[in-house]
């Protein structure tokens, strides 16, 4: 008996897989060391590094400026004194600068040379400032006077006061009269009042604050004007109109304008008037 092995193919001509062991682990690759082991942080090195080389790098520049110091800083040979001078004479100023530009250029004072400067009457600001290699240039303002603050001092436009020793020479300007520390606010009101005059052909020959509040103006041509306390600029347009329309023609004989009513104004005459029992005439607006 003959027996006859044969091995057959499966149908579908692909070998048959075998199937996965049950309980098999697989094979995990280890990390290196260097993976495992913690990293350094950078940032707290680099907040503590940074600081040490700012203050490395500013005792360098230190010790550099000290040692070239001696090379770069020179005496001063040219002093520029620049500004439209008019009550100031410039041989005057230098010979004040005198003793400050005899320092070196890096040790010349010029806060102190500035304010040496401003205490001259006639100077009302200061611009000191080196120019490399060894310049000194100076800029000047001086005051423009535009009135007397009572009988000691002028004021200039900004209400600034100064007292220039040749004071009498400046009797024809506009006399301003006021309480301490009141010199700005009552040069704004001149130049207010100034302006609203001006197209009557007035100027302003004085004008006061009183201590309560009130204001009182004298006109070039001895009119006196009497504003009280408030509302001055509708009080200066209702003078406007009323002395456009029936007073401009009597000008010259009126003495003095009462403002403080409430819809008109009073003229005191310097005659008598026409009603002999009444010395004052009031208008309406």
């Amino acid at each position: 008996m003959i027996t006859t092995l044969r091995h057959s193919q499966p149908a579908s001509g692909r070998a048959t897989r075998k199937p996965p062991q049950r309980g098999a682990s697989r094979l995990v690759q280890r990390e290196p060391l260097s993976a495992r082991l913690p990293r350094p942080s950078l940032s707290a090195v680099k907040r503590i590094l940074w600081p040490l080389l700012l203050v490395v790098l500013a005792v360098g520049i230190y010790e550099l400026g000290e040692r070239l110091a001696p090379y770069a800083d020179r005496p001063i040979s040219k002093v520029s004194v620049r500004g439209d001078l008019t009550y100031v004479d410039q041989l005057t100023v230098q010979e004040r600068m005198a003793p400050f530009v005899e320092a070196s250029f890096f040790k010349v004072d010029l806060d102190a040379l500035r304010h040496d400067l401003e205490q001259m009457p006639w100077i009302a600001h200061v611009e000191v400032r080196r120019v490399w290699p060894d310049q000194v240039t100076v800029r000047l303002e001086e005051h423009l006077p535009i009135a007397r603050w009572g009988d000691e001092a002028l004021l200039n436009n900004s209400g600034q006061a100064f007292t220039p020793s040749d004071l009498a020479r400046y009797e024809h300007l506009p006399q301003l009269h006021g309480p301490k520390r009141a010199q700005q606010r009552v040069m704004q009101q001149y130049q207010m009042l100034s302006q609203m005059l001006r197209p009557l052909g007035f100027s302003i020959e004085r004008l006061e604050l009183r201590a309560r509040g009130s204001w009182f103006v004298t006109t070039d041509q001895g009119i006196e004007l009497s504003l009280g306390r408030d509302q001055i600029i509708e009080k200066m347009r209702r003078f406007t109109a009323i002395y456009q329309q029936t007073l401009a023609q009597e000008s010259e004989k009126i003495a003095r304008i009462d403002l403080r009513y409430a819809n008109g104004l009073a003229v005191a005459w310097r005659e008598p008037s026409p009603t002999a029992a009444d010395p004052s005439v009031v208008a309406k607006n």
